[in-house]
């Protein structure tokens, strides 16, 4: 496929729309059947964690950790049966996703097929009911920063798994939410590519530095590379947190030193 023409120079990120707001879990758990009662399944435990404004905070744990339903449940998809989720010092817990102010970016990218590559990305800020004369700018500002700009007119189905993956998180950012939750955006990608995003990831987040971002994921490497302060779960509890040196060089427990392992890339 050829390469289209080459995009416009970046001209850098928008002034941020609000100041920085970070997240809170207060003792949040989340349990399925019975109502959270006995006998339920229990798959995120009485659990504290704060994320400072503008910060990157990584959720690193196996497969059934609990580290995807933490993000879930800032994200309004899963509600907790005991503590509260607070986005800018606001409690959330019982406010739907669409007025939590945040942007989100999958594994499977659930882009639109139908859709033009403009269209997904105008998505989020046409069900936001955006200002329709301000969208287009909003569109090209997005995949500019992505360094999508020449592929608005294609179609999902033309491009690489790398590339659909700028595209959702073009999408994410479009809306310029003060909060990016990211859950395993790049699994689905091969080694070479998972590289690459992870340096366009690292650039964003130069690029927006008022942006909080909550990672998760389950490969070490992403999480020591990308990530300001680590929190290791397992088995549904959080088991450590701290800078990437911190949990290498002075793991609290025996899980953390087993599975932080020797970081290959940490900052």
């Amino acid at each position: 496929m050829p390469a289209p023409a080459a995009a416009p120079a970046r001209t850098g990120a928008p002034a941020s729309p609000a100041p920085p707001c970070g997240i809170r879990f207060d003792d949040v758990t989340v349990a399925y059947g019975k109502h959270g009662g006995h006998g339920a399944n229990t798959v995120l435990d009485s659990f504290d964690l704060t994320v400072e404004p503008g910060e990157v905070m990584a959720l690193l744990g196996p497969s059934g950790s609990g580290k995807t339903t933490a993000l879930r449940a800032v994200a309004g998809f899963v509600r907790p049966v005991r503590g509260r989720v607070l986005i800018g010092g606001r409690d959330v817990t019982d406010l739907p996703p669409y007025q939590r102010g945040i942007g989100m970016v999958v594994q499977q990218y659930a882009l639109f097929p139908h859709m033009k590559v403009a269209e997904n990305v105008a998505f989020g800020l046409r069900a936001q009911k955006a200002p329709r004369d301000g969208i287009p700018g909003r569109v090209a500002e997005a995949l500019e920063m992505t360094g999508m700009a020449g592929y608005a007119d294609r179609h999902p189905r033309e491009l690489s798994g790398g590339q659909q993956q700028r595209v959702a998180l073009a999408r994410a950012l479009a809306i310029r939410p003060r909060v990016l939750l990211l859950d395993e955006p790049l699994s689905a990608l091969d080694a070479r590519l998972r590289s690459g995003m992870l340096a366009e990831l690292a650039r964003l987040h130069r690029e927006l530095p008022d942006v909080t971002i909550l990672y998760v994921t389950h490969d070490q490497v992403e999480a020591l590379t990308l990530a300001d302060r680590i929190a290791v779960l397992d088995n549904a509890r959080l088991r450590d947190c701290g800078t990437p040196q911190q949990l290498y060089r002075s793991p609290r427990t025996a899980f953390t030193a087993s599975f932080v392992g020797p970081p290959t890339c940490c900052r």
